[in-house]
């Protein structure tokens, strides 16, 4: 069941949710082979709809050009990634998130805005 997650985590990052099967193998060839932190993820939202088939579930339509990820599909893929994710429940919450406490192994890229602050109260 992972791999039609996959199928469909790949389609939606397609334009309209459309693929050619070539463009579509590619990718999902990049991400399994990716890591553990893809893989896990993947089985993670595959727990969430164990008897899954995106065909008879109408999430994804094959059609001569490709395949196509659904509205349907589309929805379904949005409401297992909500359901993975843990909510904040205020803005209060999300803006006292510590951004420097970050794990070691987590690269933090340029603070941009942070840079041209001090620049500029220097």
């Amino acid at each position: 069941m992972s791999f039609q997650i996959t199928v469909m985590k790949v389609l939606a990052g397609h334009p309209d949710g459309r693929a050619s099967i070539a463009d579509l193998t590619r990718c999902v060839a990049i991400l399994s082979s990716s890591g553990a932190d893809w893989s896990d993820r993947m089985k993670r939202l595959a727990a969430r709809a164990p008897s899954l088939d995106i065909f008879r579930s109408g999430y994804v339509l094959r059609q001569d050009t490709g395949w196509l990820l659904t509205n349907l599909g589309l929805d379904f893929l949005k409401s297992i990634e909500a359901l993975a994710e843990p909510a904040l429940e205020t803005v209060a919450e999300v803006a006292a998130l510590d951004v420097h406490g970050l794990p070691a192994n987590v690269i933090q890229m340029v603070d941009y805005k942070g840079a041209r602050r001090r620049r500029a109260a220097a």
